[in-house]
C-alpha cells in the first residue's frame, strides 16, 4: 500500500539524482567532444598574444570535468549558473529572456495537439466507419513519418507559427494512442449496455468511457511534454525564434559548457517533473473512491 507521502519523497528523491547525473554526464560528452576548448575568437588576426592566452585560461578551469562541476553545483546553490562563454553573459540573464519564450510556444503546441488529436480520435471510436479512419490515420500516419526538422522546414517556408509546428509534431502521437485505447474502452460490456439502453454520447462518454481510459491517457501527458520540449529545438533554430532551443544550439556550435550544462539540467528536469506529476496523476485517479 502507497503513500503519498513516501512516493513524493522518493519522486523528488530520483528527479534530484537523476538530475545532477545528467548534468555530470553532459558535461563529460562536451569536455572529451572534438574541437573542445578552441575558441573562434583566437583566429582574429587583430588579437594581441596576451589576449589570446587569456582566452584559452578562460577554459583551463573547465578541463576537469569533477572540478568544474562541483564548482558549478557550488555556485548554482548561490543561484549563479556561470557566465556563457560564447555570449559573455549570465546564464541566468540568457534564460530569464529566452524562456519564456519557449514555454509558451511549447504550451500552445502541446494544447493544440492535444485538442486535435482528441477531435480525431473521438469521431473515429463514435462513428465507426471505415472512410473517417482511413482519413485520420492516413493523415497522422503522414505527419507521423516526417522528421520534425523537415516540419520546421516546411512551416519556416510557408511562414506558419512556431507553436503550430509543435502541434503538428504531437497530434499524431496523441490520437494514435487515444484511438486504440478509446476503441478497446468501447468495447466493454458496461459501454455496450449503456449504449443498447439509449444513453446519450455525451453521458457515456463522461461516465463509462473516460473513467476507464483517463489513467493511460494521462500517463501519455508526460511523454508529450518531452516529444514537445525535444521538438522545440530544431524548430526554433530553423524558424530562427529565440527560444532556449536557438540558444542550446548557439551553445552547442561554440562549446559554451556553462550553458550546456544548464541546459541538460533544465531537460532533464522538465522531463522527469512532467513524468512524475503524470504517475501521481494516474495513481491518484486509479485510486480514487468509487
Amino acid at each position: 500500500m502507497w503513500t503519498w507521502t513516501g512516493v513524493l519523497f522518493r519522486r523528488i528523491g530520483t528527479l534530484l539524482l537523476t538530475a545532477l547525473l545528467g548534468g555530470i554526464l553532459g558535461a563529460t560528452l562536451v569536455r572529451f567532444a572534438p574541437g573542445f576548448g578552441v575558441d573562434e575568437r583566437e583566429l582574429d588576426t587583430r588579437l594581441h598574444e596576451d589576449s589570446i592566452q587569456a582566452l584559452r585560461r578562460s577554459h583551463s578551469e573547465e578541463r576537469n570535468v569533477l572540478q568544474f562541476y562541483a564548482s558549478y553545483l557550488a555556485g548554482a546553490a548561490r543561484g549563479h549558473l556561470g557566465v556563457s562563454h560564447s555570449f559573455g553573459r549570465p546564464v541566468t540573464q540568457l534564460f530569464a529572456e529566452r524562456l519564456p519564450v519557449t514555454l509558451r510556444t511549447v504550451a500552445l503546441g502541446l494544447a493544440g495537439g492535444w485538442m486535435l488529436g482528441l477531435l480525431l480520435a473521438l469521431p473515429v471510436v463514435r462513428l465507426r466507419g471505415w472512410s473517417f479512419d482511413f482519413f485520420a490515420s492516413s493523415t497522422s500516419g503522414v505527419f507521423l513519418c516526417l522528421p520534425t526538422a523537415v516540419v520546421a522546414i516546411l512551416f519556416l517556408y510557408f511562414r506558419g507559427p512556431v507553436a503550430l509546428a509543435i502541434c503538428v509534431v504531437v497530434f499524431p502521437r496523441v490520437f494514435r494512442y487515444a484511438r486504440n485505447i478509446l476503441v478497446q474502452t468501447y468495447a466493454l460490456p458496461h459501454v455496450l449496455t449503456a449504449s443498447a439502453k439509449g444513453l446519450s454520447t455525451l453521458r457515456i462518454l463522461l461516465w463509462h468511457i473516460f473513467p476507464v481510459a483517463a489513467p493511460q491517457i494521462l500517463a501519455l501527458s508526460g511523454v508529450t511534454v518531452s516529444i514537445a520540449l525535444g521538438a522545440a529545438i530544431p524548430i526554433e533554430v530553423i524558424c530562427d525564434s529565440p527560444g532556449i532551443g536557438q540558444l542550446a544550439w548557439q551553445a552547442a556550435l561554440s562549446r559554451d559548457l556553462p550553458v550546456l550544462v544548464n541546459m541538460t539540467l533544465f531537460v532533464t528536469l522538465v522531463t522527469l517533473t512532467a513524468n512524475s506529476a503524470a504517475d501521481l496523476a494516474t495513481k491518484a485517479f486509479e485510486t480514487r473512491p468509487v
